[in-house]
């Protein structure tokens, strides 16, 4: 898959051409050459997919939750018959590693499988009337267009984890893969074609988030907005949807706490603290933003983690000896190079990494070396700000009230990380913890079936399991009077 390809949008079963006539070069975060380019498209691309969307929902949400189901198999089918293709553009426009490009399109494919899981579970309630000869009937209905705006991280398994929920409920979907890595979304428009899903089911347009994504949140044809991205994209979203109330679902930034006590199991906690900061050179919502080590344990665990990090290999994503590849952009790497820079002047000390890694094979593209800062304190920036990407602030701590203290000084709540035998522990830990999603002697990793759910600045209404299912119907209540 080395020639360019040249992206239209994707609207009611067809490849149409931007309204605007502007295109944007997608770039490879290995070498910075391009990848393919897409069509911007503005206000009057969005409409169109949009009254697509609404055509296509009013048939679609009359078929069977089935045989729903049984259609969107069939595609998650084509999903994975796709893989090693799919696989290989994520790993040219995003930059990860390609094993890891081949398990996010196994997960594309298996969050739509999951979702046609719970075809049958969709379910009301019949609830007593205090008044004689009446029913009270709670129906779940879907609840129309959903507009879904997906982050370039796991671009692809972002739009199967919105588009199996939103489609086996009854609804239609505009996607809008964000700008940095659109090229494997659009390449689901191909694929749900061939599978034979109802045109305008599924719409795959492409543009600036403040041009698009606002003619697109802002539009009262939309019904249900589904984010995945930085806390302040999804602040603005907000802001748009109130106007039409639109039912808003923000899956935003984090700055997950790994917490590692006395009585840690020190090779279990060692190996999830360091592959929940590693994992996509760092690009994780739930990675391990900051490491806390309690000072009994603290020199033996960092004698063992230094260990594993410094035989981390930066290099090219596509070879299997790699495992740190590129950040996704140069803004990133302006990001990494002030935390570090800005760490050293409140006092951290680089106990490796912080700086771009020197060789030929990294002039182009975008690289940063994997960053260890140890003599942290809790004040300093490095400690709040979330870095998205493969720096790591470590800290010292005496007790439990300690650390918990330091665990909730944070603005973000999507994740956390404890490593502890202790079970009154880890009791007062599900009771104080600010957080919506808890490891306990593991490291990050959310399931399919669990409920991945950030407080404060880190979103809101989550997403996965029953209660993520849910996001996507609106209920419906009947009072039911018969005649005795």
């Amino acid at each position: 898959m080395s020639s360019i390809k040249n992206y239209q949008l994707y609207i009611d079963g067809a490849w149409v051409d931007a309204s605007t006539g502007d295109t944007l070069n997608i770039l490879s975060p290995t070498d910075e050459s391009v990848v393919g380019t897409v069509q911007m498209g503005a206000e009057a691309d969005a409409q169109r997919a949009l009254e697509a969307a609404e055509r296509a929902q009013k048939e679609w949400r009359k078929v069977p939750a089935r045989k729903r189901a049984d259609l969107l198999r069939a595609f998650a089918a084509e999903i994975k018959a796709n893989r090693d293709r799919l696989a290989e553009l994520l790993v040219r426009e995003q930059g990860k590693l390609l094993a890891v490009a081949k398990m996010e399109v196994e997960v594309t494919a298996s969050f739509i499988e999951y979702a046609c899981d719970g075809a049958r579970s969709i379910e009301g309630d019949i609830i007593p009337s205090d008044n004689p000869n009446e029913h009270i009937m709670i129906h779940k209905i879907p609840r129309g267009v959903v507009v879904a705006i997906t982050a370039w991280n796991f671009p692809l398994a972002l739009a199967g984890r919105k588009l199996g929920p939103a489609l086996v409920a009854g609804n239609s979907v505009v996607i809008k893969p964000t700008q940095e890595t659109p090229l494997a979304t659009l390449e689901l428009g191909d694929l749900a074609t061939k599978v034979g899903l109802p045109k305008g089911l599924i719409n795959i347009i492409t543009g600036s988030g403040r041009v698009l994504g606002n003619a697109l949140v802002e539009n009262p044809i939309t019904k249900m907005v589904t984010m995945t991205g930085s806390t302040p994209a999804g602040q603005q979203i907000f802001r748009k949807a109130a106007d039409n109330l639109i039912h808003v679902q923000l899956e935003l930034g984090g700055k997950a706490p790994c917490i590692v006590f006395d009585d840690a199991d020190l090779d279990a906690a060692v190996e999830g603290a360091f592959h929940s900061r590693f994992d996509n050179c760092g690009q994780v919502c739930t990675c391990n933003e900051r490491l806390y080590v309690h000072e009994a344990v603290y020199e033996q665990f960092m004698e063992r983690f230094m260990e594993k990090v410094k035989a981390l290999k930066t290099g090219n994503p596509m070879d299997e000896s790699t495992t740190i590849g590129p950040k996704v952009n140069a803004k990133e790497i302006a990001n990494m190079e002030h935390l570090v820079q800005k760490s050293i002047e409140e006092g951290a000390t680089v106990a490796i990494g912080g700086k771009k890694p020197a060789g030929a094979e990294f002039e182009k593209g975008y690289w940063f070396e994997p960053t260890i800062l140890t003599d942290v304190t809790q004040d300093m920036t490095v400690v709040h700000e979330e870095s998205f990407g493969p720096i790591l602030p470590v800290i010292k701590f005496k007790d439990f009230d300690e650390v918990i203290a330091y665990a909730n000084d944070c603005e973000y709540g999507l994740a956390a990380m404890v490593f502890t035998n202790d079970m009154n522990k880890i009791m007062r830990l599900n009771d104080e913890l600010e957080f919506g999603e808890i490891y306990i002697n593991r490291g990050h990793g959310e399931q399919h079936q669990g409920f991945h759910n950030g407080y404060k600045l880190s979103g809101t209404g989550g997403e996965d399991g029953k209660y993520g299912f849910e996001q996507y119907m609106e209920k419906k209540t009947f009072y039911m009077k018969y005649k005795a």
